[in-house]
């Protein structure tokens, strides 16, 4: 005879089985899509635990391990980290805009992260010229605007460590 609590044990199982491939999903295609994606996107992640209604889809570099974004210094994702919303959840691919791709991007391959202000300025001209390499048809108008907004404190590097 089968339990009440064997039932529930038993089902909830079930109804879980269709969701692993999405709870393993620190996934391992996370890094070969960053090879080839000129986009992540990424949002910090509160201090209870939720997804902040701050998303944006960004250009990135790799850079030994990590990846790196440059923003303006005012921008939600640098006030995030400086306010101690160290964690942040990252999708790598192209789906267009965030806001227009109604969540789309939360089926690309999925990081958690550590976030961190970069400020090693030998680190930030590495990771300039992976950029400059990366995003190459664009790089004559950014690249100038992210080094010297690097600079005059205009904008900052971020570090995006990931976790899995």
């Amino acid at each position: 005879m089968i339990s009440r609590r064997t039932l529930l044990k038993t089902s909830a199982t079930a109804a879980a089985l269709p969701l692993l491939p999405v709870l393993g999903r620190a996934e391992p295609g996370w890094r070969a899509a960053a090879e080839a994606s000129p986009l992540i996107y990424l949002t910090p992640i509160q201090s209870n635990g939720a997804e902040s209604r701050c998303q944006a889809e960004i250009w990135f570099a790799s850079f030994g391990g990590a990846m790196y974004v440059v923003t303006a210094t005012e921008a939600w994702r640098a006030e995030a980290i400086r306010q101690g919303l160290s964690q942040a959840r990252i999708w790598v691919g192209d789906v267009g805009t965030w806001h227009r791709a109604d969540g789309g991007y939360k089926a690309l391959p999925m990081v958690g992260a550590n976030a961190s202000i970069e400020t090693d300025a030998a680190v930030q001209g590495q990771v300039l010229e992976v950029m400059g390499g990366k995003y190459s048809a664009e790089w004559d108008t950014w690249g100038p605007r992210f080094r010297n907004g690097l600079a005059d404190g205009s904008r900052v590097m971020l570090k995006y460590e990931p976790t899995a």
